[in-house]
């Protein structure tokens, strides 16, 4: 009797824990949908340079700010979730980004609104984004890469979603003060919401019936813990980093040239925005889910490469596209579903090569990369056109950068434990 008891309460635990595992999915796609909306910086943009009279330049160096802000914080707040646990690290990020948006609404100078959205905004980024991936990977060894994928798959979902609420709905109707308020409104209850669901499984916590994969199975992961010095001295890591940084400078290149293009090619303002913020939104979301589910089966270098490959084929077919705006939309979403995977694999990549224990940090060493990108692939695109005042070279300059980063991947190799 006693016996069965027991039985049933182990099963009623497992099962609990089964049940308490996906909510912390739940958590990270809250967190990361609020901070998702960086990428629909856009949509305030108009507005403010209306009233204020702001140049583009000007205004673009917000979003700039943010990206590097964001790139930095990532590897001390990793550090911070590593040794004190996701909770405040998570919660600190979700205050830190509601009050940007916030504070956003008393925008008067342009070198206040460098504060509160770049580096209050982009501090909160830092802290909210370098929890979820260091969860999902502990809690989910046997689905590491789909619940890495759902959890940031959020980010890329945030600007489909607000983005158009934001420019169709709110600005017209309260402005755009107003709408900044409202915004970090929704942001602090969605976030504060996550923060509370983000939290890390037991210590040698396994899933249910999971047996690890062998060795030499391509989803494998390693059963040592690299330190951040340990990682450093992988030449997998060095080489990762470049495809990661040349990978996503591509994507970036295009993106930020993508609405100008648009436009040249008198691409409708209506189908304009579809296309920004909702096929290229549903590509970079669709890119981290169901690129990082692949990655469970064909593990994370090879999807790394399969994916980098095609965006290097698929952004010169982009600008060939022009105004065919069926064929355009086609190739926005394979660019930013390219794009979008990068950003998940390389986290599900990082915590099967060099272990959970150090995997904020680690991952936060990695992600100095996307940093590196958010600067110079947007400058390149730009400097590209003032030169040559078309956008065929920014674009087929964009798949060059692919085809290097394709090449680093093939070069980079799981590494061993030193």
């Amino acid at each position: 009797m006693a016996l069965a008891t027991a039985t049933n309460v182990q099963s009623v635990e497992i099962g609990s824990i089964g049940l308490n595992r996906w909510w912390r999915v739940v958590g990270g796609m809250m967190m990361n949908i609020a901070l998702g909306t960086l990428y629909a910086w856009s949509v305030f943009v108009a507005p403010l340079e209306k009233e204020f009279g702001w140049k583009r330049a000007q205004t673009s160096n917000v979003f700039t700010i943010a990206v590097v802000v964001f790139a930095l914080t990532f590897i001390v707040a990793g550090r911070l979730q590593d040794k004190f646990g996701p909770f405040w690290v998570s919660l600190t990020g979700a205050v830190l980004v509601s009050l940007g948006f916030f504070l956003c609404a008393f925008t008067h100078s342009l070198m206040y609104l460098y504060i509160c959205f770049g580096v209050i905004g982009g501090l909160g980024n830092g802290f909210g984004y370098s929890t979820p991936i260091p969860v999902m990977a502990k809690w989910f060894p046997d689905k590491r890469g789909l619940a890495v994928g759902l959890a940031v798959g959020g980010y890329g979902a945030g600007s489909a979603l607000f983005g158009p609420l934001a420019n169709l709905k709110l600005i017209p109707a309260y402005g755009v003060h107003t709408t900044f308020m409202i915004l970090g409104g929704i942001f602090l209850v969605m976030t504060v919401i996550g923060a509370f669901l983000l939290k890390n499984p037991p210590a040698g916590y396994k899933p249910a019936g999971w047996t690890p994969a062998p060795a030499t199975a391509k989803s494998s992961a390693t059963t040592q813990e690299f330190t951040p010095s340990e990682v450093l001295k992988t030449p997998a890591f060095y080489f990762m980093w470049i495809a990661y940084a040349l990978g996503t400078s591509a994507g970036l290149m295009v993106i930020s040239q993508l609405v100008p293009f648009a436009k040249s090619v008198k691409i409708p303002s209506a189908a304009l925005l579809t296309l920004t913020l909702v096929v290229g939104a549903a590509g970079n979301a669709g890119g981290r889910i169901l690129s990082g589910w692949m990655s469970d089966a064909l593990g994370r270098l090879n999807v790394l490469r399969l994916m980098i490959a095609i965006s290097a084929i698929s952004m010169p077919l982009l600008y060939m596209a022009g105004g065919n705006v069926a064929f355009l939309y086609v190739m926005v979403f394979i660019v930013y579903w390219c794009y979008g995977t990068q950003l998940s694999v390389n986290g599900s990549a990082t915590a099967d090569f060099w272990g959970t224990k150090n995997a904020g940090m680690n991952y936060g060493m990695l992600f100095t990369a996307w940093g590196v990108a958010g600067i110079i692939g947007p400058r390149i695109g730009g400097v590209l056109f003032d030169k040559y005042h078309n956008y065929q070279m920014a674009f087929y300059t964009a798949a060059v950068l692919a085809a290097v980063a394709l090449l680093a991947e093939f070069l980079a190799r799981r590494p061993k434990h030193v």
